[in-house]
């Protein structure tokens, strides 16, 4: 099926190319695809095309990677070119998804019907660059994905239409990022299908309570502060799966990764971070509150492994202690 609606997809990361391989997919006309510039990756750091860049080019579709939108930013030549291009490729719609870039209200404007963005959270909790990861850290219940009209505001434009998820209690990032970029996916076809019916689509302004920030995920915050309640730390290992994962520190120095792990109580009254006991059915670290039972971990140039295999080559025994993190 064709569709007469045409659309400039901008993205970079596999959430969005499920997107824009949603869209293509379903016959509507893709006339140009934005992303980031090619990024160094992998062991030889060789430069490596974001996953929106493959799908674009083994289907034929132009791409533009400009390093920035913005004519007053770092790279005015490169932002006024991108916007030319822009302009001189006639689109009905822009749909972003993840780009990763500052769209300006002058790049915004200049599609009929500007710029919906698919944002990975119940708007207006979880603006910003995590919100996948951080709505499993602070426990939410559910998420899902909102539709939103952008405006120039941080993922603060009206609400086009939504999809909801429960956030499972063995959901990682990765499980839920996949379950999150098909609904996405649906999400957004669905709408373009209504705009191109209609002529317009409706949407409401985001609540103005509820406001939160998902703020990118450092590596300085794998460390597990042992001082914490169990339950909190199990759900830190679940949102950093599969970046950066959790990191216990022995007091000799080896970082272990930890993959996998859930709280359970503890009636061992151990200084947090010691381990209190070592089985095949996993490593129990004394919290700040409750015990965590590491079930999969990673020793440094080794693999994931179940806790079983990982302690046939790695020994850790009962009274050891993992490092406490400085107070950032």
């Amino acid at each position: 099926m064709s569709h007469s609606l045409r659309v400039v997809f901008a993205g970079t990361p596999e959430f969005a190319s499920a997107a824009l391989a949603a869209i293509h997919g379903a016959g509507f006309a893709v006339p140009l695809v934005l992303t980031q510039p090619d990024r160094p990756a992998g062991r030889g750091m060789k430069l490596q095309a974001s996953p929106v860049k493959r799908y674009a080019v083994e289907h034929g579709i132009a791409v533009a990677q400009p390093p920035s939108l913005r004519r007053a930013g770092k790279y005015p030549a490169e932002a006024a070119a991108a916007i030319e291009q822009l302009r001189a490729t006639p689109h009905d719609v822009m749909v972003v998804a993840a780009y990763g870039l500052i769209l300006p209200q002058e790049v915004l404007d200049i599609a009929t019907h500007g710029c919906i963005n698919i944002h990975a959270s119940l708007l207006p909790r979880w603006r910003g660059a995590a919100p996948i990861h951080r709505a499993i850290e602070a426990g939410d219940a559910e998420t899902g994905i909102t539709l939103m009209q952008m405006d120039a505001g941080l993922d603060t434009g009206a609400m086009i239409s939504e999809i909801r998820t429960p956030i499972s209690a063995d959901d990682t990032t990765a499980t839920l990022h996949d379950r999150l970029a098909q609904a996405g996916a649906k999400l957004i076809v669905e709408a373009l299908v209504e705009l191109e019916r209609s002529g317009k689509l409706a949407s409401t302004p985001q609540p103005a309570d509820g406001v939160t920030y998902a703020e990118k995920i450092g590596k300085h915050e794998a460390a597990l502060d042992w001082r914490r309640p169990a339950a909190v730390l199990a759900r830190q290992v679940r949102a950093f799966d599969p970046f950066p994962g959790g990191v216990a520190t022995l007091e000799d120095g080896t970082a272990i990764k930890i993959w996998a792990a859930a709280a359970q109580d503890s009636t061992n009254n151990a200084a947090p971070g010691t381990i209190t006991g070592v089985s095949p059915e996993g490593v129990v670290v004394a919290c700040g509150e409750g015990a965590l039972r590491l079930t999969q971990l990673q020793k440094p140039g080794g693999k994931r492994l179940p806790a079983r295999e990982f302690l046939a080559g790695f020994g850790l025994a009962a009274g050891q202690r993992f490092h406490i993190p400085d107070a950032n």
